[in-house]
Formats: structure tokens, C-alpha cells, sequence
């Protein structure tokens, strides 16, 4: 994940929201696509499953978002788990519909709203609280799309992150990067 310096909290969400679609998006680009809706065993769901409960969860969560409960009545999050969609196409339309949701929802919030009182299930939560829920919980959904698509995809894969047996040569070339970055130095010069 590029890393971007920033004091802003939720330029900070925006942006870690921004890398896990990505995440996802790349980790199904590589999964053949009759792969997307295998299950590994009776527990578990397919890369089309988990995406389908995702939007599901962020149509309800970021619909009206600071004027009605996070969990909205006519959700049925259990249905969210049968009956997937047919093709990749249906998959991203999806995964599209949801993620544009939360980033118009999100978008235009100032840090004066982190403050204000939402509702998920009839619980307070604050902005800020609403917003680390969802990070966490859209995390856990992406890093198992990853997981499916990176087992379906075997040889072919290629390393969204530091590869295997990588980490010191990826450190050395961050490190010329950042070479002669002060700490807390403007986004111009840190962006070298």
C-alpha cells in the first residue's frame, strides 16, 4: 500500500478504503472466472458470495449514512449468502454499486462530522467508530478474496505485495526512496 502522509483521518479511511477495492479488484482479475463461485468446503463461501454480502453490508451501512440506522430494515444479510450472482460482469457491477456508495457517503464529510452520532442495529456510534467498523470488517472480506483467488489462480499468481523472499530488496529500494526524506516533510517533497 503507497503511503500517503497525512494528519487527516479521513483522507487516511478514503485512502485505506481505496487500496482494499484494489486489493480485491486484483485478486479477482487473476481467479478464472468458473473459480469465483467454488466454495473450498460446506463452510465456506466463494469469491461471488463474499462479494455479494460486501455490497449488500455497504448498501446498508452507507444508504443515507448520518440519517438512518447502518442496518436497514429491508436488508435480509442471510439471503446475502445464497444464490450468487451468475458472471464476473454481475460480481463487479456489484462490487461497483457498493464501494461507489461508501466513497459518496464519505467523500464529502469533514472532520467536524467524526463526532456525530450514527446508528448500526440501534447502537450509537460515532462517525469515526462507523468508519474503523467497516475498514475492518470490508479487510477481513478482502483478504479472503484474496485467499480464494490466490488458490484458484496456483502457478499463475503474481504478489500483490512483497513477494516470497523479496522483503530485503524491497526494503533497500524504499529505503532509497525515502533517502534524504525529513520526518513530517510536505506531500511535494515526500512524493520523490
Amino acid at each position: 500500500m503507497a503511503h500517503e502522509f497525512t494528519t487527516s483521518y479521513l483522507k487516511d479511511a478514503l485512502g485505506v478504503f481505496r487500496y482494499y477495492k484494489r486489493l480485491g479488484e486484483s485478486a479477482m482479475a487473476q481467479c478464472p472466472d468458473d473459480k469465483l463461485f467454488v466454495e473450498i468446503d460446506s463452510e465456506s463461501n466463494s469469491v461471488a458470495i463474499i462479494v455479494k454480502h460486501l455490497a449488500g453490508n455497504m448498501r446498508s451501512r452507507w444508504t443515507d449514512f448520518l440519517t438512518s440506522d447502518g442496518e436497514k430494515p429491508d436488508r435480509q444479510r442471510d439471503s446475502e449468502f445464497e444464490a450468487p450472482s451468475k458472471t464476473r460482469q454481475e460480481i463487479l457491477a456489484m462490487w461497483e454499486s457498493g464501494w461507489k456508495l461508501l466513497f459518496d457517503a464519505l467523500s464529502p464529510l469533514t472532520d467536524a462530522d467524526l463526532e456525530r452520532t450514527i446508528t448500526i442495529r440501534s447502537e450509537p456510534h460515532s462517525v469515526m467508530q462507523a468508519v474503523n467498523r467497516q475498514i475492518a470488517h470490508y479487510a477481513y472480506h478482502v483478504g479472503q478474496i484474496v485467499y480464494l483467488s490466490r488458490h484458484f489462480a496456483r502457478g499463475e499468481w503474481k504478489s500483490l505485495s512483497i513477494p516470497k523472499k523479496k522483503s530485503a530488496e524491497f526494503n533497500a529500494k524504499m529505503s532509497g526512496a525515502n533517502s534524504g526524506r525529513k520526518v513530517g516533510a510536505s506531500k511535494e517533497v515526500s512524493r520523490r
